[in-house]
């Protein structure tokens, strides 16, 4: 460590949000960072992603715009709906080749456990055996993450040492995430497999959604054309918080999804006719967290904070302002080894709020697209219009929030709190 370093940070996960929040902090020479990662190499992978106006203008803030947009077909504009779409793969590859040389990075690295005092570095274990020290450590290890592990538990153990059993037993009550109900199966469709199936086929020009009961289809295209990004939504509501029977990710086979919707229109039937080896994401969310940081320690960016149905495709750009916000306190001149847990502090005001709020959003816009609750069988035309009307009206409310507000308020309040 530098003699100039102000102090050290350490990131768990090479995900978009600790990569991001990487990349955010490598604005500040005087700040330490190195990344570990669980997997063998830091490699590219992933289906797509979309990324809403307000996330988009940290891509531009970080200076990732122009690199990024040679890899879509979507045209920037301003306004209502302008969703960004991507390979995963080449995001990251923008963001890999975005982290500074002094940025040290370490694969086959999975957290144990980590430990830390009132005062001194937090001392992290790795599975291997293997420790390091940092003064802030930073989750960002996957739906399964460790660090939230270890935060619950401190909470726990800190709340039971000091009397408050109820304490202590809801933040045990977070730790495993739970099942939403909903299985995504997911593809990548070979555009030239798609034209030769169905050549004038809407999703080759642009995204569509096709909504029914208990289920939906979503795709556009991603990678330059090449390939159709394809997910498949089966709901069962009535399962919601429940126990998933199997592994939460697997290859399966379209057979497995197909015959809820054998009835739907031939585009739909064109799209799966398409798909080969899907992978089966069972959903799982978590219950929400009454902080997201402990002492010298922070969770960022969906799933580790924030848990959500992807109804609203909003993980990524949730891990995007997460890490965003997260540097920005970091990097402020006032914050210092002494300092730090009230910039972590401020962070989890200004974040903590929105994203759980945007979880909720993603719950209900799931609701929305499955038709849940709701009977249109043998509904004149007028009472279904009336019906549907009444649905999209709700679901622009929710999601009007990507385009009416701005990551700049948010970084302001921060800041205007660390200098208060």
């Amino acid at each position: 460590m530098k003699a100039s370093t102000r102090f050290r940070v350490v990131i768990c996960g090479a995900g978009i949000g600790g990569l991001t929040a990487a990349v955010a902090l490598s604005a500040y020479s005087d700040i330490d960072i190195e990344i570990y990662e669980a997997a063998a190499e830091l490699a590219e992978v992933g289906a797509g992603i979309g990324i809403f106006p307000r996330p988009w203008e940290i891509i531009q803030k970080l200076g990732l715009e122009k690199e990024l947009l040679q890899y879509t077909e979507v045209k920037r504009r301003e306004g209502p709906g302008n969703l960004m779409l991507f390979h995963r793969a080449d995001f990251q590859k923008v963001l890999l080749r975005r982290l500074p040389k002094s940025c040290k990075t370490h694969c086959s690295k999975r957290l144990r456990s980590y430990s830390q005092r009132l005062s001194g570095p937090i001392e992290v274990v790795f599975e291997d055996g293997s420790s390091t020290t940092c003064d802030v450590l930073i989750g960002a290890d996957g739906l399964k993450s460790a660090v939230r592990k270890g935060v619950l538990r401190e909470k726990a153990d800190w709340a039971r040492s000091e009397g408050r059993r109820g304490e202590a037993s809801y933040h045990e009550s977070l730790g495993d995430p739970v099942w939403s109900g909903t299985n995504a199966y997911r593809a990548l469709i070979p555009t030239e497999a798609l034209k030769r199936s169905f050549p004038d086929h809407k999703i080759l020009s642009r995204p569509t959604q096709y909504l029914g009961k208990n289920g939906y289809i979503i795709a556009y295209p991603i990678a330059q054309g090449k390939f159709v990004n394809f997910v498949a939504f089966t709901a069962r509501h009535d399962l919601e918080n429940s126990t998933f029977k199997g592994n939460w990710m697997t290859k399966t086979n379209r057979a497995e999804f197909s015959g809820l919707f054998t009835d739907w229109e031939p585009e739909v039937q064109a799209l799966i006719s398409c798909v080969e080896d899907p992978l089966r994401w069972a959903v799982h969310t978590s219950k929400p967290l009454n902080s997201f940081i402990s002492g010298g320690v922070a969770l960022i960016a969906f799933p580790q904070a924030h848990a959500m149905a992807p109804h609203q495709g909003s993980g990524a750009g949730q891990a995007l302002e997460d890490a965003y916000i997260l540097a920005t306190v970091l990097g402020h001149p006032s914050t210092t080894k002494d300092t730090l847990h009230r910039a972590l502090d401020i962070f989890d005001q200004i974040r903590r709020p929105p994203a759980q709020q945007v979880a909720e959003n993603s719950r209900r816009a799931g609701q929305i697209f499955t038709l849940h609750g709701l009977n249109l069988d043998g509904l004149s035309n007028n009472a279904l219009f009336t019906k549907l009307k009444s649905l999209s009206e709700e679901f622009i409310k929710i999601w009007e929030w990507t385009w009416t507000t701005s990551i700049e308020e948010s970084r302001r309040e921060a800041i205007r709190l660390l200098e208060s």
